[in-house]
């Protein structure tokens, strides 16, 4: 029986196809097997987020909702109300690039459009505070990520600790309580991960499309060895809590 979850919010006709291939780089940068990880997906308001008895920790993949949208919908709205119930609860969670919004969000921080990545690298720099961090001790100071997103924290909401920053987006890594994470980058993603993500969101504004196959050439020279050390490390953390 599967001990950790991956939790989808993606909908939509590519909706399907994101999930998977999320899952299976989160399985990749775990090295863990699908009975190892469940994946579970809520593409609409009707569908609930399930038992989580046996359920040792959670990830979280990222969305093509926005929380700087006027309005929510019903299943954003849906989707908030779940992730306030696991990031509150009991059981450690990890959310990478909309969650980190949501997460400030959650906290009465302020998200805007201060600092979109394109798609491609992005520098982490770790703070003091990621010294004694279960994931991020002994990571470098200084590492690369792969990333692409159009909204992001303004700043570490209050009751969050800041654990990494970067020179092209101020939040890159926020730690809530003991037992939640949430990366601004994707940190289960490699180079091959970034691309398929591209193709499925070409026309999405996560990169202007005459620069698609400069980004993509690049991807494989972009080392995210430290990024994907964090997803394994969480999932070490909580099978062994």
């Amino acid at each position: 029986m599967p001990q950790l979850l991956f939790l989808s919010l993606r909908n939509g006709p590519v909706g399907p196809a994101v999930s998977h291939a999320e899952y299976h780089d989160t399985l990749r940068a775990t090295g863990l097997s699908t009975d190892d990880i469940e994946l579970r997906a809520i593409p609409d308001e009707t569908t609930e987020l399930g038992s989580l008895d046996g359920i040792k920790g959670i990830f979280v993949g990222g969305s093509s909702l926005n929380i700087t949208n006027e309005e929510y919908s019903p299943w954003q709205q849906h989707v908030h109300a779940i992730l306030a119930e696991i990031a509150e609860g009991e059981i450690p969670v990890f959310f990478v690039c909309y969650g980190i919004s949501w997460l400030t969000h959650h906290l009465g921080g302020a998200v805007g459009h201060s600092h979109p990545e394109t798609s491609g690298p992005t520098i982490v720099s770790a703070l003091p505070a990621a010294e004694d961090d279960p994931l991020m001790a002994g990571l470098p100071k200084l590492f690369t990520a792969l990333t692409g997103h159009t909204e992001n924290p303004i700043t570490a909401p209050e009751g969050a600790t800041l654990l990494a920053e970067g020179p092209s987006c101020p939040v890159q890594v926020l730690r809530y309580r003991d037992r939640v994470w949430a990366t601004q980058f994707h940190a289960e993603m490699d180079a091959a991960a970034m691309k398929t993500r591209m193709d499925f969101y070409y026309d999405y504004g996560y990169f202007p499309q005459d620069e698609y196959d400069v980004i993509v050439a690049g991807l494989p020279s972009v080392d995210t060895t430290a990024a994907n050390a964090l997803v394994k490390r969480f999932a070490e953390f909580c099978l062994e809590r």
